[in-house]
Protein backbone atom coordinates (compact mmCIF):
# COMPACT_ATOMS: atom_id res chain seq x y z
CA UNK A 1 0.00 0.00 0.00
CA UNK A 2 0.99 3.55 -0.78
CA UNK A 3 -0.23 6.60 0.62
CA UNK A 4 -0.94 9.70 -1.70
CA UNK A 5 -1.63 13.36 -0.52
CA UNK A 6 -2.71 15.51 -3.34
CA UNK A 7 -2.04 19.10 -2.21
CA UNK A 8 -4.67 21.78 -4.06
CA UNK A 9 -4.51 25.29 -4.20
CA UNK A 10 -6.41 28.11 -6.07
CA UNK A 11 -4.45 29.86 -8.73
CA UNK A 12 -3.26 32.85 -7.94
CA UNK A 13 -5.28 34.37 -10.48
CA UNK A 14 -8.23 33.12 -8.73
CA UNK A 15 -9.32 35.27 -5.69
CA UNK A 16 -9.38 33.56 -2.59
CA UNK A 17 -12.35 34.87 -0.82
CA UNK A 18 -11.65 32.71 2.23
CA UNK A 19 -8.42 33.16 2.42
CA UNK A 20 -9.19 37.38 2.40
CA UNK A 21 -11.83 36.29 5.22
CA UNK A 22 -9.00 34.66 7.61
CA UNK A 23 -6.42 37.35 7.19
CA UNK A 24 -9.09 39.65 8.61
CA UNK A 25 -9.88 38.14 11.25
CA UNK A 26 -6.13 36.98 11.89
CA UNK A 27 -5.75 40.80 11.68
CA UNK A 28 -8.47 41.90 13.82
CA UNK A 29 -7.00 39.08 16.12
CA UNK A 30 -3.56 41.14 16.33
CA UNK A 31 -1.24 39.03 14.68
CA UNK A 32 1.00 41.09 12.33
CA UNK A 33 3.03 40.63 9.69
CA UNK A 34 0.84 38.49 7.36
CA UNK A 35 0.73 40.08 3.59
CA UNK A 36 -1.89 37.44 2.62
CA UNK A 37 -3.81 33.98 3.44
CA UNK A 38 -4.70 31.99 0.44
CA UNK A 39 -6.67 28.51 1.46
CA UNK A 40 -6.20 25.42 -0.31
CA UNK A 41 -7.14 21.31 0.84
CA UNK A 42 -5.13 17.92 0.67
CA UNK A 43 -6.80 14.93 -0.38
CA UNK A 44 -5.13 11.56 1.59
CA UNK A 45 -5.28 8.48 -1.16
CA UNK A 46 -4.61 5.07 0.15
CA UNK A 47 -3.71 2.94 -3.35
CA UNK A 48 -2.30 -0.18 -4.17
CA UNK A 49 1.73 -0.53 -4.97
CA UNK A 50 0.39 -0.95 -8.64
CA UNK A 51 -0.61 2.73 -8.95
CA UNK A 52 1.46 5.33 -10.61
CA UNK A 53 2.12 9.08 -10.19
CA UNK A 54 0.55 9.55 -13.80
CA UNK A 55 -2.47 7.25 -12.50
CA UNK A 56 -2.67 9.74 -10.02
CA UNK A 57 -2.12 12.25 -12.20
CA UNK A 58 -5.46 11.18 -14.20
CA UNK A 59 -7.36 11.02 -11.56
CA UNK A 60 -6.62 14.50 -10.92
CA UNK A 61 -7.24 15.88 -14.14
CA UNK A 62 -10.65 13.89 -14.84
CA UNK A 63 -11.91 14.35 -11.20
CA UNK A 64 -10.07 15.69 -8.34
CA UNK A 65 -9.40 19.16 -9.46
CA UNK A 66 -10.87 21.54 -11.30
CA UNK A 67 -8.09 22.85 -13.15
CA UNK A 68 -9.38 25.60 -14.81
CA UNK A 69 -8.65 27.49 -11.27
CA UNK A 70 -6.40 25.35 -9.08
CA UNK A 71 -3.24 24.08 -9.17
CA UNK A 72 -1.99 20.56 -7.65
CA UNK A 73 1.10 18.62 -6.44
CA UNK A 74 1.68 14.97 -5.66
CA UNK A 75 3.12 13.67 -3.05
CA UNK A 76 3.60 10.01 -2.89
CA UNK A 77 4.99 7.64 0.15
CA UNK A 78 4.61 4.43 1.36
CA UNK A 79 2.28 3.41 4.51
CA UNK A 80 4.64 2.69 7.31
Amino acid sequence: MKKVNVYVTLRESVLDPQGVAVKGGLDHLGFTGIESVRIGKMIELQVTDETTEAMVRDMCEKLLVNTVIENYEIEMGVLA
